[in-house]
């Protein structure tokens, strides 16, 4: 008869662990989940567990690896073996040595538009090279950018030549006579009509608007231009611009949950490049809070660029950054172990071994060549000779 194990947990955990669970059947045990009315697993002690379980008819209780107190006195507690799991249940498949299938990582729901922001400049081949390289770092739309009082004579053979390479294309530009060249190339979506450019896209039935409010910050605008296409039975996307730090980024956040609150199935679209760019700050970690943002209002169109050195990497970034969203969303899961393409400084687990578990490792040692290792406690160098440790690798040298 297989073993009958009890998983405690908290609430944000409850339905990973059980999605987990049941990506490991068929194992060779049983299982049950309790979740004891705690938000976070972590926050649980032994002596919380023990008042709230009470008693089980397991033959083993696994608690959450961070859960702290004395396993001991709960084993007592709970007439059954008690043991602490990996403190992420997303190492379950490890911890009892099955192996784990990862997470689907190729679905997604959010649409990147990648800018070419200085295409009046660039000859034909270099905007295609460019395209190129964009889809292949996840890129679904090329936009094209105009710069003003930047002529731009080579606009309708530059939409011309992406459509024919199987690209769509969206142009933006803040002139007017710009749009409506693109649009009669064959662009398939324009940035960025306001209430009073609407016009433009009357010539062109086929075209795809995007909506911006006609002055900043003002949603009535946008939602004016957004009655007036959904009167005459077209297709959209609503932009209600997010601004840059310090320039009223909170504000126009609240402006995005303010227009998924009044209309909960539009098409919206947020171009993030004012903050990934305008920043010195690594854009991964700022891709990733920015498709977490999207992500729960159901955002599924970005705009995005590459222009500061810094950000070289950002289309890339964001199409990993949509994928982990998508799959913590479909997991209802936080968006913690499906993947540590977005960590660049740190790593997820940095020391998979500490001091006492490498010192153990340099005894069995009974050759000349060296081994390094790193934990918590600094770095440790060791052969048949003995071990060495220090945080000063420099220092290490003399006594090799």
């Amino acid at each position: 008869m297989s073993e009958r194990l009890l998983f405690v947990t908290g609430k944000l955990a409850e339905h990973s662990l059980h999605r987990v669970l049941e990506q490991m059947q068929p194992a060779d045990f049983r299982y049950t989940v309790r979740q004891l009315g705690v938000s976070v697993a972590a926050l649980m002690t032994t002596d919380m567990i023990g008042r709230r379980l009470a008693h089980t008819a397991a033959d083993r209780v696994i608690i959450p690896g961070r859960c702290r107190g004395d396993l001991s006195a709960l084993t007592r507690t709970l007439g059954v073996p008690v043991e602490r799991g990996p403190d992420d249940l997303k190492d379950l498949p490890q911890y009892f040595g099955v192996e784990e299938t990862g997470a689907d990582l190729s679905r997604y729901d959010v649409r990147i538009f990648a800018e070419i922001v200085d295409a009046p400049r660039m000859g034909i081949a270099a905007i295609l090279a460019k395209a190129a390289a964009y889809r292949a770092d996840g890129a679904d739309v090329i936009d094209i950018g105009g710069l003003p009082n930047t002529p731009f004579p080579h606009l309708e053979e530059v939409v011309i030549k992406l459509r024919s390479a199987g690209y769509r294309v969206s142009i933006d530009s803040m002139d007017p006579d710009e749009l409506r060249r693109g649009a009669r190339a064959g662009a398939d979506y324009l940035l960025s009509l306001t209430e009073y450019t609407l016009d433009i896209v009357d010539e062109n039935p086929a075209i795809v608007p995007v909506l911006i409010p006609s002055e900043p910050g003002d949603l009535g605008s946008l939602e004016r231009a957004m009655a007036a296409m959904e009167a005459s039975g077209r297709d959209y996307l609503a932009d209600p611009i997010l601004d840059p730090i310090n320039f009223g980024f909170t504000d126009s956040v609240a402006r995005y949950r303010e227009l998924r609150q009044r209309h909960p199935r539009t098409q919206v679209l947020m171009g993030i490049a004012n903050v990934t760019e305008l920043m010195d700050a690594d854009t991964a970690g700022i891709n990733a809070i920015l498709m977490g943002m999207a992500c729960e209002l159901h955002i599924t169109n970005i705009l995005t660029t590459q222009v500061s050195p810094h950000a070289r990497c950002a289309v890339a970034e964001a199409d990993l950054a949509r994928r982990l969203m998508y799959a913590a969303r479909e997991y209802r899961s936080l968006p913690r172990g499906f993947g540590s393409g977005l960590l660049a400084l740190h790593e997820r687990v940095p020391f998979p071994y500490d001091a006492e578990e490498i010192a153990e490792l340099a005894k069995q040692v009974r050759d000349p060549s060296f081994r390094i290792q790193v934990s918590a406690a600094g770095i440790h160098v060791y052969n048949r000779d003995g071990l060495r440790t220090g945080t000063d690798p420099f220092a290490l040298y003399p006594a090799l």
